[in-house]
């Protein structure tokens, strides 16, 4: 890191004072010559003059600062830097910091070694979401790729000449070749939705006509699941800044939701209206309500019902055909379109899927 720094404790001051990140100047008696103002607010402390080890005490930090020291008085000149990874708990959350020792050699000013702080908690957390990602979908694709091997091999070999069997392998192999496309559809539909989520749609679009072209479409389940769907519209709201198609998605999603997990309640209400004012939103609103009035889900997966592959009854979501990915698309559909999605449930009571958008 080029710094030319003099035996000037003020101006080195000034010069860790303009770095965005925790620094600190350690002497090599360990302790701490200077601390900008980042440091001090992330340790809570003054630090100048204090042992480096009292805020640097877990092993690896400790190390990385040990061999930096060492470095600067075996007078290595030019090392890049001894790295660590470091962890700060709250009652709220868990930060990681990369922690990056650099000896600073005698004619760059003070003799000491320059310890930078980066907090790499999103960068952790994206890795963790990738990796969990790719593990769900390997999960859910092994399932019927697994049952599609082993009836593949048991048609090749005792089924072979078994018609009634055949028949039988045959529609179990259909409906897991559905399930894996449903998949992929799914999976396609998140990448492209969040590709295009910090990009606000501005062709203008009817709601009402939106949510009657859904309610179309899903007539032949609604019918089949002998379900009484009350629609109240409002055919005078009107239009928003939105992408059709993507409306009719987390419409579809949500209505076909209550039609599979709200069936015992024996009806469905969905609704529009406009609202004048709503907590996240700027102005007016148009918010439609999807309610089914069955079993109900506990309040404790309600934070989590939106995260990718997250099921409340993963057996009984997967026996409906469910992908664990309807609520994730919908999430960022109407994060697309600024607006907010709340989800309301009482066990035995029931559950209502909110989506507020903005008109303007």
């Amino acid at each position: 890191m080029p710094f030319t720094m003099t035996a000037d404790l003020t101006h080195c001051g000034a010069l860790l004072d303009a770095m965005p990140d925790p620094a600190l100047l350690v002497g090599q008696d360990r302790r701490i010559l200077l601390a900008n103002p980042a440091a001090r607010e992330l340790f809570a402390a003054p630090l100048n003059g204090a042992s480096a080890l009292s805020y640097l005490r877990q092993p690896e930090p400790a190390a990385a600062l040990d061999r930096a020291l060492a470095a600067l008085a075996e007078g290595a000149r030019g090392k890049p830097g001894f790295e660590a990874r470091m962890f700060q708990t709250s009652p709220t959350r868990e930060t990681v910091l990369r922690l990056t020792a650099v000896p600073l050699a005698p004619e760059q000013g003070l003799p000491g070694v320059l310890v930078t702080l980066r907090d790499i908690s999103h960068v952790e957390e994206a890795e963790q979401q990738r990796r969990d990602f790719v593990a769900n979908v390997s999960h859910e694709m092994r399932s019927p790729l697994t049952v599609l091997a082993g009836f593949i091999e048991t048609l090749k070999g005792p089924a072979r000449d078994d018609p009634a069997a055949t028949a039988q392998f045959l529609d179990i192999m259909e409906r897991e070749a559905q399930r894996m496309s449903r998949l992929v559809s799914d999976l396609l539909s998140l990448s492209r939705v969040e590709s295009e989520e910090k990009v606000r749609p501005r062709a203008m679009v009817s709601l009402s006509e939106v949510l009657r072209a859904t309610l179309a479409a899903l007539r032949p389940q609604i019918d089949e699941a002998g379900l009484v769907v009350d629609f109240r519209d409002l055919p005078e709201a009107p239009q928003i800044p939105g992408d059709r198609d993507q409306l009719v998605q987390v419409f579809h999603n949500l209505i076909e939701n209550a039609l599979k997990y709200g069936a015992s309640g024996g009806r469905i209400d969905v609704s529009l209206d406009r609202v004048e004012a709503l907590p996240g939103l700027s102005g007016p609103a148009l918010k439609v309500q999807v309610r089914d009035h069955g079993d109900g889900i506990d309040a404790i997966h309600l934070p989590r019902l939106t995260e990718r592959f997250y099921r409340v009854d993963g057996h009984r979501s997967r026996a409906m055909g469910g992908t664990g990915l309807g609520l994730a698309i919908v999430k960022h559909i109407v994060n697309r379109h600024r607006g907010k999605f709340t989800i309301r449930s009482t066990r035995g009571e029931g559950s209502t899927f909110a989506v507020a958008l903005p008109i303007a």
